[in-house]
């Protein structure tokens, strides 16, 4: 009998699996597979297709993956970010998880933290943060709460179709109107504009803004590449209808996925500015962790002429050997030839069509409430 003492450390050794052949892709979804967890020894991936039928004879369609959505009983709903990438050191996600379901999302392997796959289970299995409002005021409320912009979402979107249903977002905005506290939002989803009267508000105060992330203005394209994400003109319309409302609004053309989409750039650009994008930004998809693989039998699946451009474009751009790079400075832009090609289109698609510098959010209007009512 082995002797009783400390439990010893679980090591997490990386699960090197590769993707399933060709097969015929799961509607409305962009993964049709479940990668294994790196942190998880076993893995049993039993998908839509492995659905028994208890009469042979049934001609009827199975079953598709249906949505599950999961209460998050987190307590802190503010994130704090530290890497030099990126633009902001506060977030807020209302969700985690994506419905979207975009095939690129650099946000999939959080879902290994929870236990469960970056394919399949990030877009089907989302976890909701149904206390998310009541979180936020208690912190903004609180005297070690430095006033600063807060972004939605530092990782997954907060515009996801279940939030017309559960309205979390809508009950953060709330709250920071509230305060008056600014808030910068990242969205693929024209639901925003549900949210015009709450933007309008904070916008009068310099606290508000809004980029709308384009990353194709094919529909074919949007519609495998982002399945459940409003389509390109519906993103157009939302940059018209935000800039109407004085809402200060632009583009994210991101990710840029060379040899697939790169070429769009000046189109994308120039359609934006016409729709009132005053700001705009882009990055290079990454393929961190399970993305890679799941990327790859994406393109089977859909591109497969086009495959081999894409991989080998993307390698390149990454150092020429591997398919990502977390190093800060170059994981999202890229650096070599096609990299610069990009940068430079970027750059004087830009500068033709008038759009400018990012809109500098103001803490000067912030207020908490409780404080105001002592005073009486």
């Amino acid at each position: 009998m082995p002797k009783l003492g400390k439990t010893p450390k679980k090591k997490f050794v990386p699960i090197v699996e590769e993707a399933p052949p060709p097969s015929p892709a799961i509607y409305g979804r962009s993964a049709s597979w479940n990668p294994a967890n790196r942190f998880e020894k076993l893995h049993v991936d039993l998908g839509d297709a492995d659905v028994v039928q208890l009469d042979p004879s049934d001609d009827e369609e199975k079953p598709r993956r249906a949505t599950q959505f999961f209460r998050d009983g987190t307590r802190t709903i503010i994130a704090r970010n530290s890497s030099p990438d990126v633009g902001f050191e506060t977030s807020l996600n209302p969700y985690r998880g994506c419905e979207h379901g975009c095939i690129y999302c650099f946000a999939r392997p959080t879902h290994e933290y929870l236990g469960m796959s970056a394919g399949l289970d990030f877009e089907s299995k989302i976890m909701v943060k149904t206390d998310a409002a009541k979180l936020l005021e208690s912190e903004l409320s609180s005297p070690k709460w430095k006033p600063q912009v807060l972004v939605m979402s530092g990782v997954t979107d907060p515009y996801q179709p279940v939030e017309r249903k559960l309205r979390i977002t809508r009950g953060c905005l709330e709250v920071l109107a509230k305060f008056r506290n600014p808030v910068a939002i990242i969205t693929k989803n024209r639901l925003v504009t549900r949210d015009i009267d709450l933007l309008g508000e904070l916008a009068q105060h310099q606290a508000a803004a809004v980029n709308v992330s384009v990353t194709s203005l094919d529909p074919e394209l949007q519609r495998v590449l982002e399945p459940r994400t409003s389509s390109p003109a519906a993103r157009l319309e939302t940059v018209a209808a935000l800039h109407a409302a004085g809402i200060p609004v632009g583009v994210m053309v991101a990710p840029i996925i060379p040899g697939l989409t790169d070429h769009e750039v000046p189109k994308i650009v120039e359609a934006c500015a016409r729709a009132g994008a005053q700001f705009a930004g882009y990055t290079i998809v990454r393929l961190p962790w399970a993305i890679a693989p799941l990327f790859e039998h994406w393109l089977d699946e859909h591109f497969p002429d086009k495959k081999q451009k894409v991989l080998e474009r993307i390698r390149h751009i990454r150092g020429g050997t591997k398919l990502n790079d977390t190093r800060w400075g170059f994981r999202t832009k890229g650096e070599g030839i096609f990299a610069e090609q990009i940068r430079s289109m970027f750059e004087v698609s830009c500068r033709r069509y008038g759009i400018g510098g990012r809109t500098e959010l103001s803490t000067a209007a912030f207020r908490r409430p409780r404080e105001q009512l002592n005073l009486f």
